[in-house]
């Protein structure tokens, strides 16, 4: 399972070139939900951490109408082009926006944490500009990445997690903190929910649809 979740977020930078936001991963399905009109209740919006909840928890979604718009590896950018596609279309009454890991892991080169928060940002300001709410989401704890090491995430990644929750806090956005409930001595993802210290695993995940129940409602 560990070498699965490593080549899932590995894979997809050597496959970026022909097709960079990935827009085909979700296209037939999108499709499907725009001409029966079958639009869900609300979208999640992420990386690999939101592609395997629905792996790990398949009627979460179902069950309540939520649409899972994860794509492993996948850098904030990414995650704006294509937003238009994975959200705004499907016309859900809400997002929640969970970015930033893969950037900090550095999957498409060195990014500064203002640009990271400004695609953040800029996701935002698309959903908002069509309606849609917004729930963000802290980034979780890491103390390392095992297919870049040496990066020193955890600092980075509370510094980024600051940005986004003062920003929350300005505009009246709800902000869900997976970070402090799931962190441990070290600002890494506490062993109990992962395998491999960045991946939720099934208790994990159960942790953060608790942190997330007060903004499902």
């Amino acid at each position: 399972m560990k070498i699965l979740k490593l080549l899932a977020f590995v894979l997809p930078m050597f496959f970026s070139a022909q097709d960079f936001a990935n827009f085909a991963k979700y296209e037939k399905q999108n499709q499907e939900i725009i001409s029966t009109q079958n639009f869900p209740k609300y979208v999640f919006m992420g990386d690999s951490i939101t592609e395997f909840w629905m792996q790990s928890d398949p009627e979460f979604f179902t069950k309540n109408n939520y649409a899972d718009r994860g794509i492993s590896g996948q850098v904030t950018s990414q995650m704006l082009l294509r937003f238009r596609d994975d959200v705004i279309h499907l016309k859900p009454k809400r997002v929640y926006i969970l970015a930033g890991t893969n950037d900090i892991a550095e999957n498409q080169g060195l990014i500064s944490l203002d640009r990271i928060f400004g695609n953040i940002q800029s996701m935002v300001e698309l959903a908002k500009a069509n309606h849609i709410e917004v729930v963000l989401c802290s980034v979780l704890p890491a103390y390392d990445f095992q297919w870049r090491k040496g990066l020193n995430p955890s600092e980075k990644i509370i510094k980024l997690n600051k940005k986004i929750q003062d920003y929350a806090a300005k505009n009246n956005i709800p902000y869900a903190d997976y970070h402090s409930a799931m962190k441990d001595s070290r600002n890494g993802l506490e062993a109990k929910y992962t395998e491999d210290e960045v991946h939720p695993n099934q208790l994990g995940y159960e942790k953060m649809k608790s942190v997330l129940q007060p903004f499902l409602k």
